[in-house]
């Protein structure tokens, strides 16, 4: 191959991968124009009977947990490839509250645009969910997520990036979340997230004794579908409070934009420069 195709197939090569990359990333950070599907947590209700565990787990057909006997309470957990959602205890200037965590479902995901394949993909609805034929297995959304909720399934034969999809089969077919459907003191509630943030600030108005004047995920990140109302301030309960309200990708879609051409045509660019100003009699030889 000569220099002059070396080149152009050089160019041809960066130029797609980096189309690739910049729409991946626009896909990933332009907000759907449809109202937005969310849950709402009103952690002042959660009586911490894990019922939403259970109920996940059977409906993503995962190992059920002994809710009644694990002791699982006795420790703060994470999700992990076998359990997309727990249910934490916190001791708080108010006494015990149980926090549920799971997939916030950002408005503007990190862990979608840092997907080079779109595997992990925001739905117009608003519900992110993982799309196995696309996956290449990079993790870079592990890496990306700021609520550290993809999990890899490290000891399978065949991995899957496992994260709550809030029910999302379910959603399609009619039905809400598995998890709100199985609580049994309303602490859960689905909806528009327009119409529950609506609840939450009727809520935080009329009862300002019993709930700080904050909804988490209203704009943390950019805002997620995923809201929480407490009675004591967020990082008593384990919250990050330092992640600001810009959403990630926000923060890296101009080094998208500059990575393609920093990889493959600065290599061609500074190969073609050494030829260039390369001695003539290094070329007789």
């Amino acid at each position: 191959m000569n220099r002059r195709k070396f080149f152009k197939l050089a160019g041809i090569s960066a130029a797609g991968l980096t189309e690739k990359l910049i729409t991946s990333a626009d896909a990933a950070g332009i907000p759907s124009t449809k109202q937005f599907i969310g849950v709402l947590n009103d952690t002042t209700k959660c009586i911490g009977c894990r019922n939403c565990e259970k109920a996940c787990s059977e409906v993503n057909g995962m190992q059920v947990p002994d809710i009644e006997n694990d002791n699982a309470l006795e420790k703060e957990r994470v999700t992990d490839e076998k359990q997309l959602s727990v249910v934490n205890k916190y001791k708080t200037d108010k006494g015990t509250v149980y926090i549920k965590r799971q997939c916030m479902h950002c408005w503007q995901p990190a862990c979608a645009a840092a997907c080079l394949t779109n595997a992990l993909h925001k739905t117009e609805e608003g519900p992110i969910i993982w799309r196995s034929d696309k996956c290449m297995g990079c993790r870079y959304c592990m890496v990306s997520c700021p609520f550290d909720i993809p999990k890899f399934e490290y000891q399978s034969w065949n991995p899957r990036i496992l994260k709550c999809d809030m029910c999302w089969k379910r959603i399609q077919q009619g039905a809400i979340p598995a998890c709100v459907e199985a609580c049994p003191s309303e602490a859960l509630m689905f909806g528009l997230k327009k119409d529950l943030m609506e609840i939450a600030r009727t809520r935080i108005y009329k009862h300002p004794k019993d709930y700080v004047s904050h909804v988490y995920g209203e704009y943390e990140v950019g805002g997620a579908s995923w809201l929480y109302l407490s009675s004591v301030p967020f990082e008593q309960l384990g919250f990050r409070t330092d992640l600001g309200n810009t959403p990630y990708p926000e923060y890296t879609k101009e080094f998208l934009y500059a990575v393609p051409a920093i990889i493959l045509i600065l290599p061609p660019l500074l190969y073609g420069l050494h030829h260039i100003t390369e001695p003539e009699d290094s070329e007789k030889k």
